[in-house]
């Protein structure tokens, strides 16, 4: 699912998701989430505890946005993908996989984690549901995100996320060393992608910020009303179109840096 830049886009894709969950419901879920510890390849909601093993293992994790009781798309994901023996196979040996839930039922997360999940969101600038962001094995590092799809299976899945694991400090390290004849055009490369990656966090941290009065108002859940219809496009109004401009300016240069980096493969 690409990055949502604006309020419009996350309005309706939040009808889809509502949409969605109801033909979902019977979808086979994926496995039990954890709430304390971690191991690979098994869901938990113990973000240090996934980190502290990540560094020891030496492997990437996989941050799963989640609204697990109402979001269809992330019902979709779990059915088609994660509960699927061919992805806990692979995930077993190669990921740590860490669930931050944003439920309509507030008991389902522990309250020690609501925070810290809202913080996780911010810091690596998720804007819709599900989206999947893949870390290097210190925890901070973000190597991409993946998203939901209708026609995605595992085998497919798979294949995104190693091609997303490539840009781990481990995986730059290999490809130099097995292709010395392309390491600095592939240096090249990677300059280029990171110097798009900062322009496109700056950009969305000042469209978010243009967006927060709408997002704050929209938290409230108003009804749908004449009234209210009248309010939101007053608010998608306030919010400048050079700014909604230069985040879609500044995503399609990352993914022409991205398309780069595969060529290399």
């Amino acid at each position: 699912m690409e990055t949502k830049i604006n309020s419009m886009n996350h309005f309706k894709r939040t009808m889809m998701g509502l949409v969605m969950g109801a033909a979902a419901l019977s979808a086979q879920a994926a496995d039990k989430v954890e709430l304390e510890g971690a191991k690979v390849g098994v869901w938990t909601m113990d973000f240090d505890a996934a980190v502290k093993l990540a560094e020891e293992k030496n492997l990437p994790l996989m941050l799963n946005f989640t609204g697990s009781d109402w979001c269809g798309w992330c019902k979709l994901m779990d059915k088609n993908v994660f509960a699927e023996e061919e992805w806990k196979t692979y995930a077993k040996d190669n990921v740590l996989l860490v669930t931050l839930d944003f439920p309509k039922d507030k008991s389902i997360v522990p309250e020690k984690y609501v925070k810290r999940n809202e913080k996780l969101q911010e810091q690596f600038g998720v804007r819709g549901f599900p989206t999947y962001v893949v870390l290097d094995n210190d925890g901070e590092t973000k190597l991409g995100q993946l998203g939901a799809g209708r026609d995605k299976t595992p085998s497919s899945f798979i294949e995104e996320f190693r091609g997303v694991i490539r840009m781990s400090a481990d995986g730059i390290e290999a490809f130099l060393k097995a292709n010395p004849d392309k390491a600095e055009a592939f240096k090249g490369a990677i300059a280029e992608l990171r110097a798009a990656e900062k322009k496109l966090k700056a950009a969305e941290k000042e469209l978010k910020a243009a967006e927060k009065p709408l997002n704050d108002w929209l938290k409230t859940k108003p009804k749908r009303t004449e009234e209210n219809m009248k309010k939101f496009e007053a608010f998608k109004k306030s919010i400048p179109e050079a700014l909604v401009k230069s985040t879609r300016e500044a995503q399609k240069g990352v993914a022409e840096a991205e398309e780069v980096i595969k060529a290399f493969h």
